[in-house]
């Protein structure tokens, strides 16, 4: 090991990672089954050679060729390697690395030419420590080198969780003068059109050349922001047994398995030895497994938020990454998931919260139509609406109950097989969601409250993910309801921001499908509605209320031929139509109808399967102009009943147009699900005193 020494100068000054510290001894027959498990990796050992007159150190890279006795062949990596130049030169030893620790051999050359070269092997070589963090290979990820303004571009050559190598190059007039290293520099990691990483870092090490140079550089930091902090936080499970994660790593193309310690709707933590660590802040892992067994896996797109370094024996946290010995916790964010995901991994932790809660479960149809007549939520009059229509409506529900479509989620209370709560939600708009059938049982009065928490927990968990679709929550409720004004309306009062959570009355209609529809006056139009339209209810729903509607109902101009909600209705065997009419006079607008159409019963009280009437003008807008235009738009649909939601309630009052109730149209923006949920947390604990 006379060489090692010079190797160890020679390394140290081209990696500033190199911590050089002679380890075990490695016999022959472990290096023939290292060498050629690097020729099965299609790797290379890297061979070094001593000038004879100045001493300076040169590499050069060779494949390993297989090997069963006591030499090895390699040919050259680079196939222009001249073996004229290493006249001058005597060689010293090859290395074989896996990244971090390091084979020193001190083979003996038996021949070298421009195909490559053969050693024989000696009894014992070494093996030696080169790095803290195991430093991996990396091919096709680009790199975009970024310093006050100006962008270099180049190519990732190494990667570990605390610094990389690359290579970066200049086009005219760009110069590496331009680079000042000193400052920090911001780079982006991208595999095509896929970027991976965007951070800060700091210049530790640079070559020397004029048109390409490499840099090592240290990110600078160890937690990003992903998302606005939330004061109610996705609660952590300490699951038993634990799961897995499993991914191929974008940057070094490698497939990584480590254990979770704690797993929540938004994110999990995983523990990693230090050593092998090869989890980056702020780097993006496109496809992402929860492995809870070999058929239970949840997929997912991640991003790795913090990275902390604790000591293995006592478990403290370190500010200086010292020792090898170390442990890495890291935080990983949930980016997006697929809907059926989001239930089963919500199933779990439900579950885990109150083993009573069940998301999604399959369930007895008998026994949930037996719940809601018990509960008096099918009370006489709403049943009779649908008895005509009642093989439809078990149809409808065993699709929603058994298939567990995308488009609608059930969260149950049950206890012994007793169901005591239940509440649901369906996607009623692109991005809005309803929440419906909401009931409990008197002899379990907590139930109505847990279910309730249940899907605000949902929410609150899964509302920022794009597949979740969901930017608004709404509801319906009558003012003669006294838990939900309570519920809904109490939090309304309470927040007092109408953008944040608003309310808008509605008057309930239903009319008579007309075999021979209503002629509307010579001046009255009805037509499709222009994007003009709806800026104009924008401005009149502003004036008058203030909410959240127009944006809730998909009334914004940029919404007009959004047809994604109705192909995803139609993919899980339902059917989900808008068609949005303006009603003008002389060219002037005084109303916007919305006939929505749906499978019947996919909200019992039809509100989902209604036209909606908005009127701009009262003043200027008939009585018999009203039922005309619903006169035409009747014909859309199947039923003989045709319910209808107006507003604002004052027309029909105004203009004596009889209506059955008032529906209080609740919506919340999903930005705001924590206050909701601490109002939620602060009537169980009334409820709980006077229980």
């Amino acid at each position: 090991m006379d060489s090692l020494p010079e190797i160890a100068q020679h390394l140290r000054k081209n990696d500033p990672e190199s911590q050089l510290e002679i380890g075990r001894k490695v016999r022959k027959k472990q290096l023939l089954n290292i060498l050629n498990y690097t020729n099965f990796q299609d790797g290379f050992i890297t061979l070094y050679f001593k000038h004879l007159k100045y001493g300076n150190i040169i590499s050069l890279q060779a494949k390993p060729q297989p090997c069963h006795n006591d030499g090895v062949d390699c040919l050259w990596v680079q196939k222009d390697e001249s073996v004229e130049k290493l006249c001058a030169y005597k060689f010293l030893n090859f290395i074989l690395s896996d990244g971090q620790e390091m084979v020193v051999v001190e083979a003996v050359l038996n021949r070298i030419n421009d195909e490559g070269v053969s050693f024989k092997l000696p009894e014992v070589s070494y093996e030696v420590s080169s790095r803290r963090v195991r430093r991996h290979p990396c091919e096709g990820i680009d790199v975009a080198f970024i310093q006050n303004s100006v962008i270099f571009h180049g190519l990732l050559t190494s990667f570990s969780a605390i610094s990389f190598r690359l290579e970066v190059s200049v086009t005219p007039p760009q110069t590496f003068q331009w680079i000042n290293p000193e400052l920090t520099v911001t780079v982006i990691f991208q595999r095509g059109d896929t970027i991976l990483y965007t951070g800060e870092c700091k210049i530790i090490r640079q070559t020397y050349g004029h048109k390409t140079r490499a840099f090592a550089l240290e990110p600078l930091h160890h937690q990003i922001n992903r998302f606005k902090p939330k004061e109610i936080r996705s609660p952590r499970f300490q699951l038993r047994p634990s799961p897995n994660i499993v991914f191929h790593h974008p940057i070094i193309k490698k497939t990584i398995i480590l254990p979770t310690e704690d797993v929540s709707g938004t994110g999990f933590s995983v523990e990693e030895d230090y050593s092998q660590s090869v989890m980056l802040p702020g780097m993006i892992i496109p496809e992402l497994f929860i492995e809870f067994a070999s058929d239970l896996k949840i997929r997912c797109m991640a991003q790795v938020i913090y990275r902390n370094v604790y000591e293995t024996e006592t478990g403290a946290p370190l500010f200086f990454e010292l020792s090898n010995q170390n442990s890495v916790k890291c935080g990983v964010a949930v980016l997006d998931m697929e809907m059926q995901d989001q239930v089963r991994l919500s199933s779990l932790l439900h579950q885990a919260t109150n083993k009573n809660s069940y998301v999604c479960s399959r369930i007895d149809l008998d026994s949930l139509m037996k719940f809601f007549f018990e509960t008096g939520f099918f009370y006489p009059k709403k049943y009779v609406s649908i008895h005509n229509n009642k093989e439809e409506f078990k149809e409808t529900y065993e699709k929603l109950y058994m298939n567990s479509p995308n488009i609608a989620r059930h969260f149950i209370y049950q206890d012994r097989g007793m169901i005591h709560g239940h509440i649901s939600m369906v996607r009623c708009y692109e991005n809005t969601w309803l929440f419906h059938h909401h009931a409990a049982t008197r002899s379990n009065n907590r139930a109505g409250l847990e279910v309730l928490n249940q899907i605000s927990r949902y929410v609150n968990d899964f509302y920022s993910l794009y597949s979740t679709h969901m930017n608004f929550v709404m509801c319906y409720y009558s003012n003669d309801n006294k838990f939900p004004s309570r519920v809904f309306g109490g939090f309304s009062d309470k927040l007092n921001d109408p953008r944040g959570c608003s309310i808008d009355p509605f008057a309930f209609i239903t009319i008579q499908k007309t075999v021979k529809q209503m002629e509307l006056p010579a001046s009255w139009t009805l037509s499709e509605t222009q994007p003009q339209d709806l800026m104009e209810l924008e401005s009149f729903y502003e004036h008058l209320s203030g909410g959240l509607m127009p944006y809730a109902l998909d009334l914004e101009p940029g919404m007009i031929d959004t047809g994604e909600l109705s192909r995803e209705f139609q993919k899980a065997g339902f059917k989900k139509n808008k068609h949005l009419f303006s009603l003008k006079k002389d060219g002037i607008l005084r109303s916007i109808m919305t006939v929505n159409i749906s499978d019947f019963g996919l909200n019992m009280s039809n509100l989902t399967n209604c036209i909606h009437v908005i009127v701009l003008d009262p003043d200027d807008f008939p009585r018999n102009v009203f039922y005309a235009a619903l006169s035409r738009l009747s014909q859309y649909y199947e039923l003989k009943d045709v319910n209808v939601l107006l507003y604002p309630v004052s027309y029909a009052e105004s203009h004596s147009i009889p209506y059955d109730k008032i529906y209080n149209l609740w919506i919340i923006s999903t930005q705001c699900t924590v206050p909701f949920i601490k109002y939620l947390e602060n009537l169980f604990y009334r409820h709980s005193l006077h229980a």
